[in-house]
């Protein structure tokens, strides 16, 4: 049961209403309740989802990490389904979550997602030369980064306001053993 205020597609005016219209999703009916922050929220959302220096699939894996890492059921099942769209495949998304990947690349971006978000972005220059010796530039750095905030925000928020679940669950990941 949501504990915070939700504004249904037919109550919403000006940017929510066009917002809700194309994506009546529980957690976008939540954020409509502070239309500033939610326009201001999706504008730095696409900027992320346009931004070309990672591709779709990369994002994806970054976003499920960072929200799997912060426990966010809500994000985890609604990325996965999005990163489905982006041709990651449902194994390989359960991967990007536990922190895995096929190639070399890609768990190379999931390492330095993991720094960044395990130790709130203070990776060592070792994990950057790492990152940067897979292919990457600072772009993709700073993509990597943006994605993990977009994630953070929705986390924290779902969180709080015990989001709904509109998208097909996932199954939950057995705890790391170390």
């Amino acid at each position: 049961m949501p504990r915070l205020t939700i504004v249904e597609p037919k109550d919403a005016t000006g940017d929510a209403a066009r917002i809700l219209a194309s994506a009546p999703i529980n957690i976008f009916k939540g954020l409509a309740a502070h239309p500033e922050i939610f326009s201001a929220f999706v504008a730095f959302m696409r900027s992320v989802e346009h931004a070309s220096a990672l591709s779709k699939a990369e994002k994806e894996m970054v976003m499920l990490l960072s929200a799997e890492k912060r426990g966010c059921v809500y994000c985890v099942s609604a990325h996965t389904k999005l990163a489905a769209g982006a041709g990651v495949n449902a194994q390989a998304a359960l991967d990007a979550r536990a922190g895995r990947a096929a190639g070399v690349r890609h768990q190379a971006l999931l390492d330095f997602t993991a720094a960044v978000v395990d130790r709130n972005g203070f990776v060592t220059d070792e994990e950057l030369a790492a990152f940067r010796a897979a292919g990457y530039d600072d772009k993709a750095a700073i993509e990597v980064i943006a994605a993990i905030t977009v994630m953070t925000f929705t986390n924290l928020y779902t969180h709080v306001h015990d989001t709904a679940l509109d998208f097909p669950p996932v199954p939950v990941l057995a705890p790391a053993h170390g």
